[in-house]
């Protein structure tokens, strides 16, 4: 039990999230769709907090000495990443969106996808919907190449 909430707990971590928390379940031979489940609603806990509240702390602090940088980089990284996918969907927002948060890249997922869409003023519920699918499709990859690679290393021991 204390595994699935480790996976838990990993899935909240920000820029690491799915990536980390569906590969460690599965390493520890956790049942896989409960381990999902619970991932999926590990990543998702923050989300309303970041939409609503992330970008006013971060502007708060980013003139704050000890946490501005990473207070000023935190802002930087969503406001590229919600640059970035204005610039190349226009109408396709949300289902760009969708991607960026389901397609397990470093600097991408829930955090910096919400993050984004909280600078970018997108619509709380369109972007709720566009972040889960993302996160589900995150973690079908990562437990996916997961699997793979757990079956090559037995094929190799």
């Amino acid at each position: 039990m204390i595994h699935y909430l480790i996976a838990f707990l990993i899935s909240m971590v920000p820029l690491i999230e799915l990536r980390i928390a569906v590969p460690y379940a599965l390493s520890h031979h956790l049942d896989v769709i409960p381990s999902y489940i619970i991932c999926i609603i590990g990543n998702m806990i923050p989300v309303p907090i970041i939409f609503f509240y992330a970008r006013k702390v971060l502007e708060w602090g980013k003139d704050k000495k000890g946490i501005g940088k990473f207070f000023t980089f935190c802002l930087e990284k969503g406001h590229k990443g919600g640059v970035k996918l204005k610039e190349k969907t226009g109408k396709g927002l949300y289902f760009a969106l969708f991607l960026f948060v389901g397609i397990p890249v470093p600097g991408t997922g829930a955090w910096t996808g919400t993050l984004a869409a909280s600078i970018l003023d997108m619509d709380f519920k369109r972007s709720v919907r566009a972040i889960i699918c993302g996160v589900v499709l995150a973690g079908v990859i990562m437990g996916a190449g997961m699997k793979i690679v757990m079956f090559l290393a037995g094929l190799f021991a």
